[in-house]
């Protein structure tokens, strides 16, 4: 994808800026958006509410009365020249495991209590769907597509805690899967969905229009902060974050559930440099040494 020069600044009333680097999701887009968001908010500014990254873009909420807009716009212009300027595009992030019951009983009853009426496909699951959209073989084939790559977090958000998750091969093998006909009123929590080109985990329960593939053992939204892996936050996903989906069978879900309920449970995660030009210029190469980092923990 070739990205214009500069970005398309629009207001909202007089307290949003909102920066559009591109129509559609990419690697390079999402990393401006991040790197834009990461140096602004290290500056620190008075007035500044709230920074929002998103796939290809980035919503700002100030104080106009202690931050001027033209200040404001002046500081994210010169932010994004530096980002675009930068003879190398790395982001110090984290690679997690995140282990996931694949084609398990909770979404299968849910997807079967939504059909004739929802889904493109009232026979089978929406495993069975996915795979027959793609050309696949069968659900197992599916499932190992979706696992054997690593994804990107490229934004969270929708309902607390939500990450997108964007796969990290090239465009031609990205997995594609529709949303339902029509959504859904129930989708269990930590539900692994998959829309258009994206995956996401449903951090609570409700409604959906994601396909569902199954569910993660462990929670990523802690209001409560018990775990350790919430310590600082109650979301744990942060835009920029790479997934790698472990499949785990009914035994080991139960056994992570009772870690979960014990609180000793922590997720498997190394930090990384996630570095865009190797990983656009080598994406299978890249996949593997990405994937060796969490290898050695």
């Amino acid at each position: 994808m070739t990205l214009s020069a500069e970005s398309r600044y629009t207001w909202g009333g007089d307290e949003f800026l909102f920066v559009e680097i591109a129509e559609g999701m990419s690697l390079e887009a999402n990393f401006i958006s991040n790197s834009i968001s990461n140096a602004l908010e290290l500056k620190q500014l008075d007035g500044i509410v709230d920074i929002c990254p998103a796939n290809a873009s980035l919503l700002i909420r100030f104080n106009p009365d202690e931050l001027a807009s033209g200040d404001l716009e002046r500081t994210v212009r010169e932010l994004e020249q530096e980002v675009r300027g930068a003879v190398s595009q790395v982001l110090e992030t984290r690679i997690i495991e995140i282990p996931v019951w694949y084609n398990d009983p909770y979404t299968n009853e849910t997807g079967a209590r939504f059909r004739e009426g929802y889904h493109q496909r009232p026979e089978g699951n929406d495993l069975d769907y996915a795979a027959e959209v793609n050309g696949l073989a069968d659900a197992e084939e599916f499932i190992q597509r979706h696992h054997e790559s690593p994804w990107l977090v490229s934004m969270v958000g929708f309902v607390a805690g939500l990450p997108f998750l964007y796969q990290l091969v090239d465009r031609e093998q990205q997995l594609e899967v529709p949303k339902y006909l029509s959504p859904r009123t129930d989708t269990p929590a930590l539900t692994l969905g998959y829309g258009g080109c994206f995956s996401c985990i449903y951090s609570v329960r409700g409604a959906g229009g994601y396909q569902m593939f199954g569910v993660a053992a462990a929670p990523i939204f802690d209001p409560s902060q018990r775990l350790d892996d919430f310590k600082d936050f109650m979301i744990f996903f942060k835009p920029g974050d790479i997934v790698k989906f472990k499949p785990v069978d009914e035994a080991e879900y139960r056994r992570i559930q009772a870690d979960v309920d014990a609180g000793t449970f922590t997720y498997r995660q190394s930090p990384i440099l996630f570095d865009v030009g190797a990983a656009l210029a080598d994406p299978d190469g890249y996949k593997v040494s990405l994937l060796e980092v969490l290898n050695g923990i």
